[in-house]
C-alpha cells in the first residue's frame, strides 16, 4: 500500500519532556518530525505548568538539576534568559512540627518530646537486640534500623500514601537505597558529644552527601521549558498534532514504514506514515495499539500506574511555610505533600496578599478521590489544611483541581518481567520502534533522564543503528540532589552518561507469608 499523504521521518507519540526533546534534537539534524499529543492545549506532560486565573501550578514539583552537561546545555539553549536561582527546602510535617528531610534523627527525637523520644529509643534498642532475622520487606528493614515507633511516625504513612501498597508488602531493597547513610545510634551519640562540647563540626545530622542548597527553576514554571521546545520544533518546520490519541500503529513490511492513525476529540482519524516511531506513551497503551497484536499484550496489560491530583488553594495570608514543599506524615489526613508555589518562583503567584499552596493526593484513576467533584476536593483540601493547623478555612478564597493520570509506573513483583517481555518482542521485531521516557519505558525516571533517553534515541536514528542502549539511562535516587550541576562534563558525548546506576523503586515482595 502507498504511503499516506503526510509522511515524516519520525512520528513521536507524546509531547512530554522525552517526546519534545527527541523532536527538537531530530529537527536540528534535519529530520522531518510530527508529534502526537492527546492534550488539546498543553505540552509537557507531567512537567507542564497549569494556569488558573493568573496562578501557576507545577504538577509535582520539578527542580532543574542534572549531572549531565548535555541536559544542562539543552535547558540553557531553550531558556537562555528565564532561569532563576531558588533556595531548596523540603521538610516533614508531623503533629504541628517540622522535621528536616532527609530525616535528622537527633532533631527528630528532640522535637518529639521527652516521653515520645524515650519510647522511640526503647523501641530502637528492642529491635537492635532482637531484629527481624530474615529481612524481606520495607517495613522489616526500617524497623530493624530505627525501631517500630520511628517507623510508624516517619516512614509508614507517607510511603503507603504515595505507592498505594502496605509497607509490609514492599521490598526491602528500596528502603536500603532510599534511607542509606542515616544511623539513629550515630546521630544520638553525635548529639551527646555536641552537648559536651566534644564535637564542633557543622551539624548536618547525618553522614551522607550534602543536599543541594539551591536549584534553578524557570521563572513561570517548567511549562516555559516545554512551550519553548514546542515553539522551536515549529520553527524547524515540523509540527504537533494536538488533541489526538494514538489509535493504531502498524508496520508496512512491503513499504518498510509505519502507518500511524491518530483519533481526534471529534472522533475523526488522521493518518500519517513514518520511517521511525518514538513512543513516550504508557507502554500498556502503546502495546494495545500495535497491529498485528503483539504476543506480549497480556504482559503489557498487566502493567499498572499510580495517579495523582493537586488541589491548589488560594489563601488570604502570608506564605504558610517557606519550603518548596512539605511531606505530610499524618494518617488522619489523606494529603501526602503540600507545595508552596511562591517558594518555587514569586511569579507563580500574581497577588502578593495571597498564598497559594497545592495539596497533593496520590490515588488510582477511578477510585473515590479521583472521581470526586472539584468542589468536593477543594472542600476536602480546605478541611485537611485546617486539621493540620496550617490555615483558617475562612481565609481560603479560591481553589482549582489538576488531575494527572499515570504519574508513577507501579512496580509490583511482575513489572520487570512484563516490561522485558514487551521490550524484547517489540524492539526485536521492529528496529525502528523506540521507547523513551518514564511511562514509555515504565521506569521511574526524572525529567533529565527522560530527556537523555530521547537524546540518545535521536542519536541512534541519526546513526542508522542502535549505537546507544537507552535502557542504561537511569539514576541513583539521590544523585540529582547532590554534587555540582553538569558534573558529567568529561562525558559530554553522552555515550557512557553518568546516569547508569539503577534507581530502585518499591517492589511488592512475592510471598508476604514467607517474610
Amino acid at each position: 500500500m502507498p504511503r499516506a499523504a503526510t509522511h515524516v521521518d519520525v512520528a513521536i507519540i507524546g509531547a512530554g519532556p522525552a517526546g519534545l526533546t527527541a523532536g527538537y534534537m531530530l529537527g536540528k539534524e534535519g529530520f522531518s518530525v510530527k508529534l502526537i499529543e492527546k492534550d488539546p492545549h498543553q505540552v509537557g506532560g507531567i512537567s507542564r505548568t497549569v494556569e488558573h486565573e493568573g496562578f501557576r501550578f507545577d504538577i509535582g514539583g520539578h527542580r532543574f538539576f542534572s549531572k549531565s552537561r548535555e541536559v544542562v546545555d539543552l535547558w540553557n539553549e531553550l531558556l537562555p534568559d528565564d532561569f532563576i536561582e531558588r533556595p531548596r527546602m523540603s521538610r516533614i510535617y508531623y503533629r504541628g512540627k517540622f522535621y528536616s528531610y532527609p530525616l535528622r534523627a537527633f532533631e527528630a527525637l528532640r522535637n518529639l518530646g521527652l516521653w515520645q523520644s524515650t519510647l522511640c529509643m526503647a523501641s530502637f534498642f528492642r529491635w537492635k537486640l532482637f531484629p527481624h532475622k530474615e529481612v524481606r520487606s520495607f517495613e522489616q528493614w526500617v524497623v530493624n534500623q530505627f525501631g517500630s515507633r520511628l517507623f510508624g511516625i516517619f516512614f509508614k504513612t507517607y510511603t503507603e500514601k504515595v505507592w498505594g501498597m502496605p509497607c509490609d508488602e514492599m521490598s526491602a531493597d528500596w528502603a536500603a537505597q532510599r534511607i542509606k547513610g542515616l544511623s539513629l545510634g550515630k546521630a544520638v551519640w553525635d548529639g551527646v558529644r555536641r552537648s559536651l562540647g566534644l564535637n564542633k563540626r557543622p551539624n548536618d545530622g547525618m553522614e551522607t552527601k550534602t543536599l543541594l542548597e539551591s536549584f534553578r527553576y524557570p521563572r513561570k514554571g517548567p511549562g516555559m521549558m516545554w512551550d519553548a521546545a514546542r515553539d522551536r520544533i515549529i520553527e524547524q518546520g515540523n509540527g504537533l498534532l494536538m488533541g489526538h490519541k494514538l489509535h493504531q500503529l502498524s508496520w508496512d513490511a512491503t513499504g518498510g514504514f509505519w502507518r500511524v492513525a491518530a483519533i481526534g476529540e471529534d472522533g475523526r482519524l488522521t493518518m500519517l506514515t513514518a520511517d521511525h516511531v518514538i513512543s513516550s506513551a504508557p507502554m500498556r497503551e502503546l502495546a494495545a495499539r500495535v497491529h498485528p497484536v503483539p504476543a506480549s499484550l497480556p504482559q503489557a496489560m498487566d502493567l499498572g500506574y499510580r495517579d495523582f491530583l493537586t488541589v491548589a488553594l488560594m489563601i488570604r495570608s502570608e506564605d504558610l511555610f517557606p519550603d518548596n514543599w512539605i511531606y505530610i506524615h499524618d494518617d488522619r489526613v489523606q494529603v501526602g505533600r503540600i507545595q508552596n508555589f511562591r517558594s518555587w518562583s514569586p511569579e507563580m503567584v500574581p497577588d502578593e496578599s495571597l498564598a497559594c499552596v497545592g495539596l497533593e493526593y496520590f490515588c488510582f484513576e477511578g477510585d473515590g478521590l479521583w472521581s470526586s467533584s472539584n468542589e468536593d476536593l477543594i472542600a476536602l483540601a480546605t478541611k485537611e489544611l485546617a486539621q493540620l493547623g496550617l490555615c483558617d478555612p475562612a481565609d481560603v478564597v479560591g481553589g482549582a483541581v489538576v488531575r494527572q493520570e499515570k504519574a508513577y509506573p507501579v512496580y509490583d513483583d511482575a513489572y520487570a518481567a512484563n516490561v522485558a517481555a514487551v521490550r524484547e518482542e517489540l524492539e526485536g521485531r521492529y528496529p525502528t520502534l523506540h521507547f523513551v521516557g518514564r511511562n514509555g519505558m515504565h521506569r521511574y525516571n526524572n525529567q533529565d533522564h527522560a530527556m537523555m533517553t530521547a537524546m540518545l534515541t535521536a542519536r541512534n536514528i541519526a546513526a542508522g543503528t542502535r549505537r546507544h542502549d537507552v535502557w542504561q539511562v537511569n539514576e541513583d535516587a539521590e544523585y540529582h540532589e547532590a554534587g555540582a550541576e553538569g558534573d558529567d562534563a568529561k562525558d559530554y558525548a553522552g555515550v557512557a552518561a553518568a546516569l547508569r546506576s539503577e534507581r530502585l523503586v518499591p517492589t511488592r515482595i512475592a510471598d508476604k507469608k514467607a517474610a
